[in-house]
């Protein structure tokens, strides 16, 4: 195996260790799904960390990487759902975001060109609040030691994120359309 591949390797089993954290929730065991999910959302900034510093990029990297996130991340927004500990509202926010980022990136594609596959501030913001929400709502589910202020809170906070930062790419991808559609028009003008 070669180094530079470590990252997508890294991907592929978060990939897979979202299949062990919902099996985890729904039997619960909320100390192996914390366990795992830590783990899970540790892979994340490792894969970052050496695609970037060690210029381990790919461009299935690119693709996997936001594919491993929103795979683990919506199954166990829905899981904890099912199992009533997150509020179906937040998981339905959670969902149509993602949802609607997919649909707007295969719309751009088809009709303007490449997208460009980095993610923006507000979706790092996001993915670390969301992230921290399922920590502490499956610590919350764990133990009385986490008080329950602190779910309602980063489930705040989850909501916000999620709207600005599906609000963000929705602007982003506009403009660049309309940027696209103005080149395009100058160009056959000339």
């Amino acid at each position: 195996m070669n180094l530079s591949s470590l990252p997508n390797l890294i991907c592929v089993l978060r990939m897979l260790l979202a299949i062990p954290v919902v099996w985890t929730l729904v039997h619960d065991l909320y100390g192996w799904t914390l366990l795992l999910f830590v783990i899970a959302a540790i892979s994340d900034g490792l894969d970052g960390y050496l695609a970037k510093n060690f210029g381990w990029t790919s461009e299935a990297g690119k693709v996997l990487d936001p594919v491993a996130d929103k795979l683990l991340l919506v199954s166990v927004f829905v899981t904890l759902t099912l199992v009533g500990l997150v509020p179906v509202w937040l998981t339905a926010t959670v969902a149509f975001r993602d949802l609607l980022i997919g649909i707007g990136a295969a719309v751009y594609k088809r009709l303007f060109g490449p997208i460009d596959g980095h993610p923006t501030r507000p979706s790092k913001l996001n993915t670390l609040v969301q992230i921290c929400y399922v920590i502490v709502v499956v610590a919350n589910a764990a133990t009385p030691a986490v008080p329950g202020s602190w779910v309602i809170a980063l489930g705040a906070a989850a909501f916000v994120t999620t709207f600005v930062s599906g609000a963000d790419y929705t602007m982003t991808y506009i403009r660049r359309a309309v940027a696209v559609s103005r080149d395009r028009r100058l160009a056959g003008a000339s």
